[in-house]
């Protein structure tokens, strides 16, 4: 480790009274800059440190996350960086808030995972840039109050906005502050322009506010979709640079049940949880796969209509299955649908194209860590069937468009499993570090890719924390409420996952939960 040492300070000489000591000028620029060749330093201005950086390589080329946080709200901020940032005189750059529906769990009833990938992708075209990514959920007031509005939103049946929900609730149109970036900017020795990628004037407003230099705003548009068109058109009318919500003509699509809102309790099995909402979310379907009750594919296709979309070199349909509960599994041409669509608007495949998968998300605030917990569920599980069940942890470098993601990858497979079977649940863990926090996962990166550690285990003890400090037990607790049968099929990565984690399987013990059978991942 290099370390630069600061002399101690000289008497001030008498034109220096009055002023700040040039020690303390230098002192102060030498401990809030990052210097690559200083290892194990964490920089610090105003109220961010600097933790640690890590490559991030995605599908628009590779990134460098610089992590930062808050040493007051203790929330992370990263900076993803593209190419040269300290010489350039104009970067491009986007301030994304965090949207966990979107960027991990697949929804589809928001723009936000199309605007971080579009940003980014816009970054490295134009050959450097900075994409600050703020854990900022719903506006900076957290997942469960977004939850809460949701709630109301869809219970209202779209008759209301999320900013009236807001209001209702007492809450601020939005909460969100972007200090910490020009606090960042700063420890990277960014000197340049900006180009901001929004469609939010009151970013760009803030970036000036916060000293920061704007040379222009671009949008960041994408067409609606039928679950994101009334969000859109709220945001329209809120001042968003919008145009497209207005001139949309897709069909307004209906929830498949009803959405009844609830005042916060505590959950019974596990006190210290409060049952904070529960909303439906429609997560947009995976490797093609479209999942219909079979009466509705008929009404829609009519009676030859199905059979008839699998003929010809270039079929509108691969193959269809019959799935339990008198469904029907739909492999599909995506682009030959469209193709056929864009010939005849009317074409009755273009429906196939709208159908989610239907989760309902349910979302606990946790009295003792301050952390929420969400648990998706589908279908209505009988007492008598065998739900499938996954407890997914993720990263928040998970959310990004990285050109392997193995997690994102397995939750998708578990959706997979849980969508075909016809009910199940999903608890979400999102809790880098195996719970140690999102800054010792960035630490453990950073050492195992510099060679100071050759595993996570090794980074680990260095650190001085505990290898898995997840509680399995509550989270099972909490799936107790949502599945009433105690007989399960359960998915985990691979049988060696029972050995390793040892609190797992002491906790799945414990729960009362029978596993009928088990699904393995990493076997498939």
């Amino acid at each position: 480790m290099t370390t630069t040492s600061i002399p101690p300070p000289p008497t001030p000489s008498l034109e220096e009274k009055g002023s700040l000591p040039l020690w303390l000028r230098e002192y102060a620029e030498h401990a809030s800059r990052l210097n690559p060749e200083e290892s194990g330093e964490h920089p610090m201005h105003g109220t961010t440190v600097y933790l640690a950086k890590t490559a991030v390589n995605t599908r628009f080329g590779m990134f460098e996350a610089c992590i930062f946080q808050d040493i007051i709200h203790k929330g992370y901020i990263l900076a993803l960086t593209y190419g040269n940032i300290q010489d350039a005189d104009v970067l491009y750059t986007r301030m994304h808030s965090s949207c966990v529906t979107s960027e991990t769990l697949g929804g589809c009833d928001c723009d936000c995972v199309q605007q971080l990938e579009g940003a980014m992708e816009r970054i490295a075209q134009s050959g450097n840039g900075v994409l600050f990514y703020l854990l900022q959920e719903g506006r900076g007031v957290g997942y469960s109050s977004k939850a809460r509005d949701r709630m109301l939103v869809q219970a209202s049946k779209e008759t209301i906005s999320t900013f009236e929900a807001y209001r209702v609730m007492g809450l601020k149109k939005d909460y969100r502050q972007y200090l910490n970036i020009s606090d960042i900017v700063h420890i990277l020795g960014i000197e340049a322009e900006w180009i901001v990628l929004t469609n939010n004037p009151d970013k760009v407003n803030a970036m000036k506010r916060n000293g920061l230099k704007v040379r222009r705003m671009e949008n960041l548009e994408f067409e609606p979709g039928p679950f994101n068109l009334f969000y859109l058109r709220s945001k329209q009318e809120s001042g968003h640079a919008l145009a497209r919500p207005e001139s949309s003509t897709l069909p307004v699509m209906e929830l498949p049940e009803p959405v009844i809102p609830f005042k916060p309790r505590r959950l019974e099995t596990a006190q210290r949880f409060i049952y904070m909402a529960s909303y439906l979310l429609p997560i947009r379907p995976i490797d093609q796969e479209i999942v219909m009750n079979e009466d509705a594919v008929q009404t829609l296709l009519g009676e030859s209509g199905l059979r008839d979309a699998t003929l010809g070199a270039n079929p509108a349909v691969f193959q269809y299955e019959s799935l339990r509960g008198s469904r029907l599994i739909l492999h599909v041409n995506t682009p030959e649908i469209e193709r056929r669509v864009k010939e005849d608007p009317e074409n009755p495949l273009g429906r196939l194209l709208l159908e989610p998968y239907w989760f309902r998300v349910h979302v606990y605030f946790d009295v003792v860590s301050g952390d929420d917990v969400v648990v998706l569920t589908h279908g209505s599980a009988k007492s008598y069937e065998q739900p499938v069940v996954r407890i997914q942890s993720e990263s928040i470098l998970d959310r990004f468009p990285v050109t392997f993601d193995d997690n994102k990858a397995k939750y998708q497979r578990a959706v997979q499993h849980i969508v075909r079977y016809g009910s199940g649940a999903i608890v979400l863990v999102y809790q880098d570090g195996r719970g140690a926090g999102f800054g010792a996962y960035a630490l453990d990166r950073m050492f195992t890719e510099t060679g100071q550690s050759l595993d996570t285990q090794a980074s680990y003890r260095k650190l001085g924390i505990a290898f898995d400090q997840r509680d399995y037990g509550c989270m099972f607790e909490i799936l107790k409420s949502h599945i009433p049968s105690h007989n399960i099929q359960m998915i985990m990565n691979s049988p060696n996952s029972l050995v390793s984690k040892s609190e797992y399987a002491q906790a799945l013990h414990q729960s009362g939960f029978n596993v009928e059978k088990w699904i393995f991942l990493e076997s498939e």
